[in-house]
C-alpha cells in the first residue's frame, strides 16, 4: 500500500483510500454504546439493524451474526433501549460502515427509572412543574389542536367524544409518531407548530397507553421543554396510570385517557343548555318576586290617607295662599301709610325752610344788575339799579346811597 501523499499528478486509487479508512477504523477497537433499536431485521439467521442515539439525531447500522445471536439471553425488537459491545467494521467493497455486535443487553428498568427520576428532579427544580405555571383551559375552545398517531384509536376517541358533546367544535390534527425513534422530534415539533397557530385555543397530546418503554418519548426533555414553553394550554392524554410520563407533570391538565381529555376540554351542550334554562328560571322567579314585592309596597303607599284623598293638599295650600295674600296686602298698606306720613313731614320741613315763605312774610330779595344778591349797602352806591323780588312779582328801584340803620 502506498504511503505517499496523494497529489493531482499521483492520486490514490479508490482501493488505497478504502484500505486506509478500514485500517484507521479497525484501530478504534471495541466500545460499549447505548441507544435505541430503530430497525431489527433477521435474514439467514443474522440480524441487520440500526441503533439511534437517545438524545441526538445520530444513527449507526449494526449487524449481529448468527453465532452471537445464539448466545443472547433475551429477545430484542424495535423500540428497545440497549447497551451493545460493538466494533466498527468498514466494508471496502461496498464503502459502508457498520457496527459488528459482540454483546447485546437490555438497559435495565432500574437504570431507566433512575435517569427519569434525575430528569424529573432537575425539571422540578427549574419550576417547570409548579402549579402556578399551569394555565386554565378555555371554557369553549373554537379550535382544538390534536397531536396523535395517524389513524389511531386515540384520535378517533377524542374527535368523536368532543363532537358528541359540542358538535360545532373544530380540530387541527397533527399526526406524529407516538413511539420509536421519531416520536420525540415529531411530538416536540407538533407542539411548536400548533402553539404558533393563532386559531388553536388548546392542544391535546393523546396516545392510548402502552408499556413503560414505549412511553419514554413523552418523558424526553425536548418534549417536556416544548410543552413548558408553549403559550397555548396543553392537555396530556397519554393514558398511562402506573408510570406517569413527565409530560403529565408539565401539562396544564392531565387526562387519564383520550376520551377523558375530550370531556375535560369540551363542555357538554346538553348540560350547558340545561344550566341556561335553570339560570333563566331562577332569574324569572327572582324578578317575579321583586315585582310582586314592589307592587305590594306601592299598594301600601297608595292606601295611606295622605295619598288616598289628594284634595286636602289643594285645600290646605289655598288657605295658606289666602293668608299670605292678606298678610301681603296688610304689609303693603302699612308701608304706604308710613311713607305718606314721612312725605308730609318732609313737605312741612321743606315749606318752613323755603325762601318763598320768607317772602310771604313781607321780605324781598334785592339783586344787583349782574344778578348777584345784595348783601351789604356798600355793594349799591348811589344810582345803582336794583331788582326787588317780592312774594308776588318783582319791581326795579334805584339806590340813593348808604344810609344809617335805624
Amino acid at each position: 500500500m502506498s504511503d505517499a501523499t496523494p497529489t493531482l499528478d499521483a492520486p490514490w486509487p479508490v482501493a488505497v483510500l478504502s484500505q486506509k479508512i478500514r485500517g484507521y477504523i479497525e484501530r478504534l477497537g471495541t466500545a460499549w454504546v447505548e441507544g435505541e433499536i430503530t430497525q431489527w431485521g433477521v435474514s439467514g439467521g443474522n440480524v441487520y439493524g440500526k441503533l439511534k442515539d437517545l438524545n441526538e439525531d445520530a444513527t449507526v447500522s449494526f449487524n449481529v451474526w448468527s453465532s452471537v445471536r445464539a448466545k443472547l439471553d433475551a429477545d430484542f425488537k424495535q423500540g428497545d433501549r440497549v447497551i451493545a459491545l460493538v466494533k466498527p467494521n468498514y466494508w471496502v467493497k461496498g464503502g459502508t460502515l457498520t457496527m459488528q455486535v459482540f454483546e447485546l443487553r437490555h438497559v435495565g428498568l432500574g437504570d431507566l427509572l433512575e435517569r427519569l427520576e434525575r430528569l424529573r428532579k432537575q425539571l422540578a427544580a427549574e419550576g417547570l412543574f409548579d402549579v402556578s405555571r399551569k394555565r386554565p383551559l378555555p371554557f369553549l375552545p373554537h379550535c382544538i389542536g390534536l397531536i396523535t398517531g395517524k389513524d389511531s384509536d386515540a384520535e378517533k376517541d377524542v374527535i368523536r367524544n368532543a363532537q358528541l358533546r359540542w358538535p360545532a367544535v373544530n380540530f387541527r390534527v397533527v399526526h406524529a409518531a407516538v413511539q420509536g425513534d421519531r416520536s420525540v422530534g415529531e411530538v416536540a415539533a407538533a407542539i411548536e407548530r400548533l402553539d404558533a397557530d393563532p386559531e388553536v385555543d388548546v392542544i391535546i397530546v393523546a396516545r392510548g397507553g402502552g408499556d413503560f418503554q414505549n412511553l419514554l418519548g413523552f418523558s424526553d426533555e425536548r418534549v417536556v421543554r416544548a410543552a413548558a414553553a408553549a403559550r397555548t394550554p396543553i392537555v396530556s392524554a397519554i393514558g398511562h396510570e402506573a408510570d406517569r410520563p413527565l409530560l403529565d407533570e408539565v401539562a396544564d391538565l392531565r387526562a387519564s385517557t383520550p376520551t377523558d381529555a375530550a370531556k375535560r376540554v369540551v363542555p357538554d351542550v346538553a348540560e350547558e343548555l340545561a344550566r341556561v334554562q335553570q339560570a333563566r328560571a331562577r332569574i324569572g322567579t327572582r324578578l317575579t318576586g321583586i315585582l310582586a314585592a314592589e307592587i305590594d309596597r306601592l299598594s301600601q303607599l297608595r292606601s295611606r290617607p295622605v295619598l288616598a284623598d289628594t284634595a286636602w293638599i289643594f285645600d290646605s295650600r289655598a288657605q295658606d295662599l289666602t293668608r299670605f295674600v292678606a298678610r301681603g296686602v296688610e304689609l303693603v298698606e302699612r308701608r304706604l301709610e308710613r311713607a305718606g306720613d314721612q312725605t308730609a313731614e318732609l313737605r312741612s320741613q321743606l315749606r318752613a325752610l323755603s325762601p318763598q315763605a320768607t317772602l310771604d312774610r313781607g321780605y324781598a330779595i334785592v339783586q344787583l344788575p349782574d344778578g348777584g344778591v345784595l348783601r351789604e349797602a356798600a355793594q349799591a352806591p348811589e344810582g345803582t339799579e336794583l331788582r326787588l323780588t317780592l312774594s308776588s312779582g318783582a319791581v326795579t328801584a334805584r339806590s340813593t346811597g348808604q344810609t344809617e340803620r335805624r
